[in-house]
């Protein structure tokens, strides 16, 4: 068993990163060099700006390599109990946002030529329990009605034609949804951008963040100094960097994943027959697919600790257990793959964009971030070019999370009580 990512294992390494030493001034500056970075990068060197992206390890080396591949619709809510805190119309606009996302993500990927893999298959969601199924029936009411008009209903008795598992009561099937290789997009991504005349610099980590005048910033790095007119923040859950405000309002919470054997086609039909992504309704559930050369990837929050490799075989231990649970026909298959990584977790799980003290940001994607980092590099290009209506998460408030000043002390805690949820509920 490896512990590394399978979509960093198996995709080709970036190989057209700047080299020396990091010098003069640049139009924009970007500080992460995941989606959401690579995709600004792409935007603005598209529309002449001069660009650097600056990532402290490799391109795609974190949330953006580490996740469970989906490329999914729909937000991280329910629609009603949205609507319930920020109104009908902004919680159907958000959810349309998420629509907007895996569209970009599907554009970018036919534009640029990216070979990664990429199909709608849908996603279910899964009851885990009989009473889960009524709350997602009258969660399909309302969908169907406002944002959702295609929403499948998969009944209890029909579920085995979803899911070769007898864990499961019932579901509901999000047409739009989709899943690609990570890996492969993330390089096709940073290529592009790099084609266009993006500098991208690996090794990079920035320590220092200095205001010249306006949104004017001389940016220090590990390899050197520069200039920017601009500069972008999208560095997710990363805990470097003089980024003190932000870390206080993202609680970095580990999510882990396991990677099996190839799977023989008729042991994959057996699982997934529509090779849908799937998450189930606990709190601390789990999400899973296939991959094109079957094999089922099978992820969750399966302690809530950071990623380590320590953390990581605790966590693979807990993933092959549920997983055989679920699917015991994988009882005897070897797991090939175990990794962990930070979800970049808000206290209300939205994500946010927007500029404080002249420099721009887009983080916080909570679980869902594949599609959404896309289309906020994309927005956030165009706000920095000047649309300033570009942003549609403009406006949402952002408190710091109580307590929160370093290490997230308090995860235990909170595992526990949601734990104690998905017991009693």
């Amino acid at each position: 068993m490896k512990f590394e990512p399978y979509w960093l294992a198996t995709a080709p390494r970036f190989g057209a990163g700047a080299t020396g030493p990091l010098a003069g001034s640049v139009d924009v500056a970007i500080v992460g060099g995941g989606f959401t970075g690579l995709s600004a990068a792409l935007a603005l060197a598209k529309s002449g700006a001069s660009v650097a992206v600056l990532e402290a390890g490799r391109v795609i080396g974190e949330a953006s390599g580490r996740n469970g591949g989906h490329c999914n619709n729909g937000l991280a809510h329910d629609l009603g109990g949205l609507a319930a805190s920020l109104g009908q119309d902004r919680a159907v606009a958000l959810y349309r946002v998420f629509d907007d996302a895996v569209d970009e993500v599907e554009r970018l990927v036919a534009s640029e030529a990216i070979d990664c893999d990429f199909a709608r298959t849908g996603k279910i969601k899964l009851a885990a329990k009989p009473e889960h199924f009524a709350k997602l029936q009258k969660s399909a009411e309302l969908l169907s009605r406002t944002v959702e008009p295609d929403l499948t209903v998969v009944r209890p008795e029909h579920i085995r034609q979803e899911i070769g598992s007898d864990g499961f009561h019932g579901g509901l099937v999000f047409p739009r949804s989709a899943h690609m290789h990570m890996g492969r997009f993330g390089v096709g991504l940073a290529d592009a951008a790099a084609r266009r005349g993006a500098s991208i610099y690996e090794n990079a980590a920035v320590t220092e963040l200095h205001r010249l005048n306006g949104r004017a910033h001389r940016v220090v790095t590990s390899r050197g100094e520069i200039e920017a007119g601009q500069v972008l923040l999208a560095t997710g859950a990363s805990r470097q960097g003089p980024f003190a405000w932000l870390r206080r309002r993202i609680v970095p919470v580990g999510s882990f994943i396991i990677a099996t054997a190839p799977l023989s086609t008729e042991l994959a039909a057996s699982i997934l027959p529509m090779r849908r992504t799937a998450t189930t309704t606990k709190n601390i559930g789990n999400y899973f697919r296939l991959t094109p050369d079957n094999r089922l990837l099978f992820g969750g929050r399966a302690r809530f600790a950071l990623s380590s490799p320590k953390s990581d075989a605790k966590s693979g231990a807990i993933l092959q257990a549920r997983m055989i649970e679920l699917f015991p026909q994988l009882s005897g298959v070897r797991i090939d793959y175990c990794w962990g990584g930070l979800v970049d977790m808000t206290s209300d799980r939205l994500p946010r964009a927007g500029e404080r003290g002249g420099v721009f940001y887009a983080l916080g994607y909570s679980g869902h971030g594949t599609q959404m980092s896309v289309h906020m590099g994309q927005i956030m290009a165009r706000v920095m070019a000047g649309d300033v209506n570009a942003n549609p998460l403009a406006g949402l408030a952002w408190s710091a999370v109580p307590g929160h000043f370093g290490p997230p002390w308090f995860l235990p805690f909170v595992g526990a009580y949601y734990r104690y949820q998905d017991w009693r509920h």
